[in-house]
């Protein structure tokens, strides 16, 4: 057989077993609807929640989104071109110029399929996500939109998130026990207000759940994001994804603790120690083992890019004081 047959054939297998594996697990969900599966036949174009596409499709990170209402014991946001991980992009975009900036690395990466808000703060909490969103829809209606987010205010913006046609939403879930809130966050700001240890716990995990619910009953594709911290959580992984699945999530990226902040003395997670997590959080729901950590700014194939290549070497950019 011909190599590049080869690899399409092979290609072609992954995307079907990756969408009988959804089907799989969406079936017991509940108010199902047209819109949630026409977004799950589109998994496969999406670099970050499909196997297949993460070495076929390009996606591109906005960095739109400097806010944010919770503070991570293990995130640090910031601005350089060094660092490799969340939280960090090298500067803050204005929506008109996202826009410009996305439509350059177009003409460049035809394969760019899917646009999206990973901060460097949280998206939901910048009105400027919406704004970037209603500029992309209005001019690249074809492209898909995604965004990352903590969940605290999922439920508020769901009727937004529908109107923008955004196919994609990832929930970063550490804990659904309360009581450890205080171990891997410091405070939440929600409606104004400082919250701390179990009662911003309490709330944080209460709109999570409650976002995922709604969400999913207006179509929009969950995936969880839950950074494994050992000594913390690895005991919540599979009450986590169980959890999760049962508010109609549909993918689980485990990802290890870059140890910095708060945490900058903790030890990453073992290769075992991700492998167990994995292998529980895999009785309830399909696992993403490619995440690359990218940057508040990525763009490119992730499968295909190397680290530091940008698209567009002299973006304008608003400075951002985190």
């Amino acid at each position: 057989m011909d190599k590049n047959k080869e690899i399409d054939f092979i290609d072609e297998k992954l995307l079907e077993d990756e969408i009988i594996t959804r089907i799989k697990n969406v079936s017991k969900l509940k108010n199902i609807n047209e819109k949630f599966i026409e977004n799950l036949k589109n998994i496969g174009i999406h670099p970050c929640y499909s196997e297949t596409a993460h070495f076929k499709y390009a996606r591109i990170h906005l960095p739109v989104a400097p806010k944010c209402n919770i503070q991570c014991r293990y995130c640090k946001r910031d601005l350089n071109k060094v660092e490799y991980r969340p939280g960090v992009s090298s500067g803050i975009m204005k929506p008109q110029e996202a826009l410009e900036h996305l439509e350059k690395c177009l003409k460049k990466i035809p394969e760019l399929k899917i646009v999206g808000v990973a901060g460097p703060g949280d998206a939901l909490a910048n009105e400027e996500t919406f704004e970037t969103f209603e500029l992309i829809k209005n001019k690249h209606p074809e492209l898909h939109l995604c965004l990352a987010t903590n969940g605290l205010l999922l439920p508020k913006y769901i009727d937004r998130l529908v109107e923008l046609n955004v196919m994609n939403v990832t929930v970063t879930i550490n804990t659904v026990d309360p009581k450890l809130f205080d171990k891997i966050y410091e405070f939440i700001i929600y409606n104004n207000k400082k919250y701390y240890k179990e009662e911003a716990g309490t709330i944080l995990l209460e709109n999570q759940l409650n976002g995922i619910k709604l969400t999913t009953e207006k179509g929009i594709l969950i995936r969880i994001n839950t950074v494994l911290i050992p000594e913390i959580n690895l005991n919540q992984i599979e009450k986590i994804s169980k959890t999760v699945s049962e508010y109609g999530a549909i993918l689980h990226n485990i990802i290890p603790l870059i140890p910095i902040y708060q945490f900058k003395n903790h030890r990453r997670p073992t290769k075992q120690e991700m492998h167990k997590a994995r292998e529980l959080s895999e009785k309830y729901l399909p696992q993403f083992r490619l995440c690359k950590l990218c940057r508040a700014d990525a763009v490119g194939i992730p499968g295909r890019e190397k680290h530091g290549i940008k698209c567009d070497e002299s973006p304008i950019f608003v400075r951002f004081h985190g």
